[in-house]
């Protein structure tokens, strides 16, 4: 079970260094009893297995804690990033049906006095007195049981909800872990939010190996000369980010001003596609680093893995998704272009299903486009969807869409994607609802912000009398897009 990681790492070294926050560290003694505390507190509040628990907060080594104390009590812990507002948070709640939300003083703050709708809401403070002494109850449980579950962007407008099991999450981490030879001396960085599948490495590994993780803020998540002084500060020996993030610390953080921080040994990124100068530039300067690119959706998250040798300086072709990892097989669906294919994937990493929905059954549809390559390696071609990346977050047009959709002066909205990696922006198309209506990209943002994170809010804006379609209605975003792209 994933929370005896932090047991087990206590029994073996109980002062060895397991999360460093904003807030502080926390020893791996530290944390296992905080955790046990949190747990305790969460039953007084009437928490059970089974119950889900919304954590919305920035990250802190509390929170953190409070993870394994949901674990530990058999409840299901369903982390929400500090950038969404309220309204949206609270929609994740009711959506999971939670028992409980907990929150930080900044949360606490921006939710004011309404009342809560989705459960009680309490602070890290107010959960704590709760627990007033009292004992963790003991929990049984199945490697097989709902562990968290990670909401991603919907299609029809709802914030999705991926359930993952222990199972799911160790296949891929005790893999993960062995193929970094992960020991207790690594210092591994969380750079992606709780929410985003990323994070179940960085979190995960480290405690599998009683490794000590580090916690990014979001604040200083896109702050490129902050991160390359974190990288050396803390004497990082493992990164692992999304490409939007190296990419930023090399184009305006220096991170080759100096030598290669002289205590990372392994580099990995994923999440969207690595433009191939720039790896071959990171791979050149940092001769001494292993690096790996991963791949793999919130669903079933890393199911290939590629090792970016020397000789990607040679390559010209974008860089391979690589083969097939975490215990996990793959089916390639011929399409209708010759020589690509849709993935599915099977195997342990494969999510229980999205909640509320039926569980998930055989194959995991991915509706990623691959080609395969030179030993047998995967190649990413596109998707089949309108499911987007930017800067690596997990976008559907679709929910942008329905909230665009919303505002009172707009008839008809698309949203299309215009740029790739650093320049990537979401662009929204639309209609008004008569000649007088009000429409503005500072109203617009101001009215998105209530109800999306801010990685999801439009970039640019654009007021047309009609929105180009395909033959059969659809929205053509794809003319869209060409249509924007020369003047931006």
């Amino acid at each position: 079970m994933l929370h005896q990681l932090v047991s087990d790492a206590a029994r073996r070294d109980p002062g060895a260094l397991a999360v460093h926050g904003p807030d502080g560290r926390l020893t791996y003694g530290e944390l296992d009893a905080l955790a046990d505390r949190c747990g305790a507190a969460l039953a007084a509040r009437g928490v059970r297995p089974g119950d889900r628990v919304v954590l919305w907060a920035g990250k802190s080594t509390r929170a953190v804690a409070l993870t394994q104390g949901c674990l530990r009590l058999g409840a299901v812990y369903v982390p929400v990033a500090d950038s969404n507002p309220p309204s949206r948070a609270a929609r994740i709640g009711r959506g999971c049906g939670a028992a409980l939300t907990v929150t930080d003083a900044a949360g606490a703050a921006r939710a004011g006095d309404a009342p809560w709708e989705a459960g009680a809401l309490v602070t890290f403070e107010e959960l704590l007195e709760s627990a007033n002494g009292a004992a963790l109850p003991p929990a049984g449980g199945s490697p097989d049981d709902l562990a968290y579950i990670l909401y991603t962007s919907g299609s029809t407008g709802e914030p999705k909800g991926v359930c993952l099991s222990h199972r799911n999450a160790l296949a891929f981490v005790t893999w993960a872990a062995d193929l970094l030879e992960l020991g207790p001396s690594d210092r591994l960085a969380n750079h992606a939010p709780f929410n985003f599948d990323l994070s179940v490495f960085d979190l995960y590994a480290a405690f599998h190996a009683g490794a000590s993780v580090h916690l990014i803020s979001s604040e200083l998540a896109y702050a490129p000369e902050q991160l390359v002084r974190f990288v050396r500060r803390n004497e990082l020996t493992v990164w692992y980010s999304v490409p939007s993030a190296l990419s930023l610390m090399m184009a305006k953080g220096g991170l080759f001003d100096e030598a290669p921080p002289p205590a990372l040994r392994v580099c990995v990124f994923a999440g969207e596609p690595f433009p191939l100068p720039q790896v071959q530039e990171l791979r050149a300067r940092w001769p001494g680093v292993r690096m790996f690119n991963w791949y793999g959706p919130t669903e079933t998250n890393v199911c290939t893995s590629y090792e970016v040798g020397v000789d990607v300086a040679e390559r010209s072709a974008a860089l391979p998704i690589g083969t097939v990892c975490s215990g996990d097989s793959v089916t390639l669906v011929p399409q209708d272009r010759d020589g690509e294919y849709e993935l599915l994937v099977s195997g342990p990493t494969v999510m229980l299903g999205y909640w509320g929905r039926e569980p998930h059954t055989g194959p995991y549809r991915t509706g990623d486009i691959v080609r395969v390559g030179d030993g047998g390696n995967l190649e990413f071609a596109g998707r089949r969807d309108h499911l987007v990346k930017v800067r690596g977050q997990r976008v559907e047009l679709g929910e942008v869409e329905s909230v665009l959709g919303a505002h009172p002066g707009v008839a008809d909205a698309a949203v299309v994607v215009v740029g790739s990696g650093l320049e990537a922006a979401l662009h929204a198309v639309v209609t008004k609802r008569g000649p007088d209506a009000r429409v503005s990209l500072l109203g617009i943002k101001e009215f998105s912000a209530r109800r999306l994170p801010s990685y999801m809010i439009v970039d640019a804006l654009h007021v047309v009398d009609e929105l180009p379609r395909t033959g059969n209605g659809k929205k053509d975003r794809v003319r869209m897009a060409r249509d924007i792209a020369p003047g931006q």
